[in-house]
């Protein structure tokens, strides 16, 4: 035998001795994972993906030079334990779930989880256990439920027990029926998004405690009743979308508490009375969706408005919602990127400048106002999708003249000379206001 050979049997001798009963234990194939941890993550996808799948080529273990996209590890007393899992075809190299899968309870046994996400998993119909999630309790921060049809019933009250999510994402699975009030214990989460459901009643009034929440997505459901005032208590939240509900009522004042919001988005609910008094201290705004409410309705036409506080303004949109005044104040908010009025019952002259609507283009809409009409016509306006405001100058006893710009321009065209006659009455007396008319058309007309 070499000294090499002997210095290296030594070495191994001594690491054998003075590590004892602390060296790892790993398993047949070498792999530094615990054995029970193993055939926990191997069980678990199997009722995923299906018993054909042993993950027999993943040598020399799952975490390390062949790991299963989706699975993620961490070193534990130097053993390799499952931290993220996530199921279903995320990327083309992901394991995709079975048609006929099962949630088996070695799923649960994953002991240092702390990411879990299901994304198109759940096809068929099937209810999720209540059970087997107090096991994830002392690790699991992030749960995630995308896009799983399959996936009926009630949201599972134990899911209010797993006290350390940061994030719980709920979107667009066929869950339905009330949130569970075990919600209201899940303080430590930056995120809940419930979008996309069919759960219906009220919102449970307990986020006064949420203090860390930044983003609350409520969209796309059948939540009745009125927002809770608990609302206003959430004080870092950045995003607040509860569009396409059937929330109704007032909005709560306390939602001027929320000093960081960027995104306020309550579109196509039943909200109605005065709103602004309240919005309008949110000065961070920077996206406010309100159309689809019967706000106009409230007597006052958000008339009163200090716009100029709301100067972060990027989208605004107030369409569908029974308004009946325009306000020209919007044209001072600097930031202002898209504005959305069509579809209401505003009356009157549109007298944004020219330069407003090269600056809006197709993100200006203001159709379907029968009553309104565009003070000036030029090319940038051709996306509004109103009528031409009629010019008309009425002195009593002397003169009428009444004229669409459109039609005078259509007169220029075909007009041979330097101006264009249009249609007049004039009293006896006025023979010098004629002359003076005719020469300001003249002049109008030919650096039109």
């Amino acid at each position: 035998m070499s000294w090499i050979h002997s210095v290296f049997f030594l070495c191994l001798t001594f690491r054998w001795c003075f590590a004892g009963e602390s060296s790892p234990e790993v398993t047949d194939d070498g792999a530094p994972m615990e054995k029970t941890e193993q055939e926990a993550l191997y069980s678990a996808i199997q009722g995923f993906v299906g018993d054909s799948w042993n993950g027999s080529d993943l040598y020399p273990d799952p975490c390390g030079w062949t790991p299963i996209q989706g699975v993620s590890c961490d070193l534990y007393d130097d053993l390799w334990y499952v931290t993220e899992l996530t199921l279903g075809l995320v990327h083309e190299n992901s394991l995709s779930c079975a048609t006929s899968l099962k949630i088996k309870p070695q799923l649960f046994k994953l002991k240092h989880l702390k990411s879990l996400t299901f994304f198109n998993c759940f096809t068929l119909p099937i209810t999720i256990s209540k059970e087997d999630w107090i096991n994830l309790v002392s690790n699991l921060e992030a749960l995630e439920f995308r896009s799983n049809p399959g996936l009926i019933g009630e949201l599972p009250e134990a899911i209010g027990s797993l006290t350390k999510l940061k994030s719980l994402v709920v979107l667009e699975n066929g869950f339905n029926g009330k949130l569970p009030t075990s919600l209201c214990n899940l303080s430590s989460l930056k995120r809940l998004v419930l979008a996309g459901n069919f759960f219906t009643g009220t919102v449970p009034d307990c986020f006064n405690g949420f203090k860390d929440l930044l983003i609350l997505d409520l969209s796309r459901n059948s939540f009745s009743g009125t927002l809770p005032l608990s609302i206003g208590d959430m004080v870092s939240l950045l995003k607040l979308d509860v569009s396409n509900n059937q929330f109704e009522g007032k909005l709560p004042q306390e939602i001027g508490f929320l000093k960081n919001l960027t995104l306020l988005d309550l579109r196509n609910n039943r909200i109605s009375g005065e709103l602004f008094e309240n919005v309008e201290k949110i000065q961070s705004l920077t996206d406010l969706v309100l159309s689809g409410n019967p706000m106009g309705n409230s007597g006052d036409d958000m008339m009163g408005i200090k716009w100029e506080n709301m100067g972060n303004l990027v989208v605004l949109d107030l369409s569908k919602m029974g308004l009946r005044v325009p306000s020209k104040k919007l044209e001072t908010l600097p930031c202002l990127g898209a504005l959305y009025i069509h579809g209401n019952n505003l009356s009157g002259e549109l007298r944004f400048s020219g330069r407003f609507y090269e600056k809006m283009g197709t993100r200006f809409k203001a159709s379907r106002n029968p009553n309104l009409c565009q003070y000036i016509v030029s090319d940038s306006q051709k996306y509004v999708g109103l009528k031409p405001c009629v010019v008309e100058k009425k002195k009593k006893g002397t003169l009428v003249i009444q004229q669409t710009w459109s039609n005078l321009k259509k007169e220029e065209e075909s007009s041979s000379s330097m101006g264009v006659m249009v249609t007049r009455h004039v009293s006896s007396k006025g023979f010098m206001w004629v002359l003076l008319l005719e020469f300001s058309l003249i002049v109008v007309l030919y650096y039109y």
